[in-house]
């Protein structure tokens, strides 16, 4: 999705000419964790977000580190780059690296990211797009990718990683997928027809978000021990079909996803996701399947001025700049998961919270 009235600024005080030189500008980053099998610490306290111009002051960032996350996740439009030249790329990722916020978020807070179609180089692109390999490349670099990581192994940027305190049974994976390396083309609205925005649902089965090797990898992912899962979709997966860019546009997709984490019999699967600049809890029901919530937050410092209907919305949306943040209490006897949306005077302006023992197949077949 294009960002309303994106704010230019003359770049003249920022001449650098590499990613790599303005990297030595800006303070040092905190490392990110390393891709699975690597096992951290437990984590408790995450935040989240999406969409954020390098050419727009970015304040919501000072209000994520009073808030003090112990990660932060990237979930695509990390930059607006837009570009097939991999020098006007990097050039744009070093403008966000040199911004005073993101600088000091990065050398704060642990970050991991996936990409959506504007730091991927295209608007609203897929396979299609032909620097994908390159732009990759980019990306990596940007966000410090571990040399031995996965990652560098194969196409596309899908990855996971863990979190686990053996004294007390918990563990903790985050999967990051990619949703534009692999995705064949939309169905565009061609103006008569009776969908609204850019985009119509299209049933071929032959469409893919993931591709046939990123599918069986998750696959696998969805095998591993786990009491909660964090899957990181750059759009949004839980919602009601709206036209714009998500995974309801390949309804046979969205069937696939669900009938994966069913034959996994997977627990603790939750979605979170970005592209649409506004804020909001989804939860997905079908049968056979606890709910599957999808916390949305998009929109760090970009906007959008129409808020579109959702019937699987679950409290009110936020149409500010805002972030997300996931708290998940493991030393409740019953531990949970909050999914919180923060404005940038830090107020909640979307709280839930979800028993971790809800999100299993047991509690499904205890209301069977």
């Amino acid at each position: 999705m294009n960002p309303p009235s994106i704010i230019t600024t003359t770049l003249t005080a920022l001449s650098f000419s590499t990613f790599a030189s303005a990297q030595d500008a800006v303070p040092a980053v905190k490392l990110p964790p390393a891709p699975a099998p690597a096992v951290h610490p437990l984590l408790s306290k995450i935040a989240l977000g999406s969409c954020i111009t390098q050419d727009r002051p970015q304040p919501i960032l000072r209000t994520v580190l009073a808030k003090q996350p112990e990660l932060f996740i990237f979930l695509g439009d990390n930059i607006y780059g837009d570009s097939r030249d991999m020098k006007e790329l990097e050039q744009k990722y070093a403008v966000q690296a040199a911004k005073p916020e993101f600088a000091a978020l990065r050398a704060t807070v642990p970050a991991i990211a996936t990409w959506d179609d504007h730091d991927y180089g295209e608007n609203d692109a897929g396979l299609e797009y032909p620097m994908k390999a390159e732009s990759k490349e980019v990306f990596l670099k940007f966000w410090n990718e571990p040399d031995k990581s996965p990652r560098h192994e194969h196409p596309g940027i899908y990855t996971s990683y863990l979190f686990e305190d053996a004294a007390v049974g918990k563990r903790l994976q985050i999967i990051m997928l990619d949703t534009r390396t692999f995705r064949t083309p939309l169905a565009k609205n061609d103006g008569l027809s009776s969908w609204k925005n850019d985009y119509h649902p299209d049933p071929n089965p032959d469409n893919t978000f993931l591709g046939t090797e990123q599918w069986a990898w998750l696959k696998g992912q969805l095998k591993e021990k786990a009491d909660l899962r964090i899957i990181g979709s750059s759009i949004q997966f839980g919602h009601q079909h709206n036209g714009w860019e998500s995974w309801t546009n390949f309804p046979s997709e969205v069937r696939k996803m669900v009938e994966l984490i069913k034959e996994t019999q997977a627990n603790g699967v939750m979605f979170i996701s970005g592209d649409v600049h506004w804020a909001e809890l989804s939860a997905l029901k079908v049968d056979g399947c606890y709910p599957l919530y999808d916390l949305t937050a998009s929109g760090l410092n970009n906007e959008w001025d129409i808020l579109e209907e959702n019937r699987n919305r679950v409290g009110d949306a936020c149409m500010d700049h805002h972030f997300g943040m996931l708290d998940i209490d493991w030393a409740a006897e019953q531990p949970s998961v909050t999914m919180r949306v923060h404005d940038i005077t830090g107020g909640n302006r979307l709280e839930h919270t979800v028993k971790l023992s809800d999100l299993t197949f047991d509690a499904v077949k205890e209301k069977e």
